[in-house]
């Protein structure tokens, strides 16, 4: 089998990881927590990090650090992980959602301004597949209504928008180390800012909110979202080869598209020409003119060894958010053709080229026989 992803520990995880054991610092209180903080902080462009547990409690994190509560609301994209939704509702906040663009697959930023009320507090621009949104249009409404503008950065570590990197153009960025990642913890997330008062809520909420001058005294309540000194250990050894890593997904991404290029049917994640994306995975979308859906090409692959994922089905069509009352009757059509027309391929960064090579042809030979026509020739 030829995994979805498969992460790359060969640097100095190991020799950290023991010695977090050999000092007996294991916990959130370990030295490595810090210093993955300011490493990551310090490589994305931001002043501050706040290592939490994982990526959906990073976003939580960074809503409540930007004062998102009761009755806010927040704009986000429907095509995305729940996770999303989840830190909103958590927080009583409502999710206003808009649609996607049908070429990156990345929020359409078009329709936001159309969406802001009175009560809306932030907007939620999230980085799809390892492509950046455009964040300038995102910033310039935010600016001119007062918002917050907090970046779901989970899929874009290194990835860069106009020569800045993704996770720094926001007032706050939420990432995810989850060991699909280009940066891997297993599990592990954090929020960056450059404002010291969010930063300072941020840190507060991921530690059961206890008062600086009175331990186990509290005014707010929070949660135990702290990162373990050894997860840190894992990140810090991350970080010193993020470079490295980001060339191998963007070789990786290329060689993807010259040889899937001459399959009729397929579409791929467009790279603008003011966006440097990272590849987080390698996507394609069949045309619905083939007559059949993603789920169809996926278990033929996986039958041939070929391990795939689906794309994210909208929000706006979880059952969980019809039980909430949310987004009943509402549509957003380029997302409900992405959600059942794209899945991602092998993608992870010890992929071979020869491991490239055998998914394309086990993709080119399906798409030929579902299609009940010849294979195209490949390269």
């Amino acid at each position: 089998m030829i995994p979805v992803n498969e992460p790359l520990l060969n640097g100095r995880e190991k020799e950290l990881l023991i010695e977090c054991v050999e000092t007996g610092w294991v916990s959130s209180d370990g030295p490595f927590v810090k210093k993955f903080e300011q490493n990551f902080a310090g490589y994305i462009g931001a002043t501050h990090g706040i290592a939490v547990c994982n990526g959906t409690a990073a976003l939580e994190t960074a809503l409540y650090a930007a004062g998102v509560g009761p009755g806010d609301e927040v704009i986000m994209p429907t095509f995305t992980i729940v996770s999303c939704l989840v830190a909103a509702v958590r927080l009583g906040a409502v999710p206003v959602l808009v649609d996607v663009e049908p070429d990156t697959w990345g929020m359409d930023v078009s329709q936001i301004a159309a969406r802001i009320t009175p009560r809306t507090k932030a907007i939620l621009p999230v980085h799809m597949y390892g492509h950046p949104v455009d964040m300038d249009p995102v910033l310039e409404l935010a600016r001119q209504h007062e918002l917050v503008v907090i970046e779901d950065a989970a899929e874009v570590h290194g990835a860069e928008y106009k020569g800045r990197k993704c996770g720094s153009l926001g007032h706050l960025s939420a990432w995810s180390f989850y060991a699909n990642k280009i940066i891997n913890t297993g599990e592990g997330g954090m929020v960056l800012t450059s404002d010291d008062a969010m930063a300072a809520r941020a840190a507060s909420y991921r530690n059961l909110c206890f008062r600086p001058e009175r331990r186990f005294y509290h005014t707010e309540l929070g949660y135990n979202f702290r990162m373990t000194n050894m997860q840190a250990a894992l990140g810090v050894a991350q970080v010193e080869r993020v470079e490295e890593f980001v060339a191998i997904k963007r070789r990786l991404g290329a060689l993807y598209r010259e040889r899937l290029a001459d399959i009729p049917g397929l579409r791929f994640q467009v790279e603008k020409p003011w966006a440097k994306g990272v590849y987080w995975m390698y996507c394609v979308e069949i045309d619905e003119a083939c007559g059949f859906t993603a789920d169809v090409v996926q278990r033929a692959l996986n039958q041939q060894g070929i391990g795939t994922r689906p794309f994210f089905l909208g929000l706006h069509e979880q059952p969980a958010a019809h039980d909430l009352g949310l987004f009943v009757g509402e549509s957003y059509p380029v997302s409900e053709r992405i959600a059942r027309q794209g899945f991602y391929l092998p993608s992870g960064l010890t992929l071979t080229n020869g491991q490239v090579y055998e998914v394309v042809s086990a993709l080119r030979a399906t798409m030929s026989d579902l299609r009940g026509g010849p294979a195209v020739s490949s390269h």
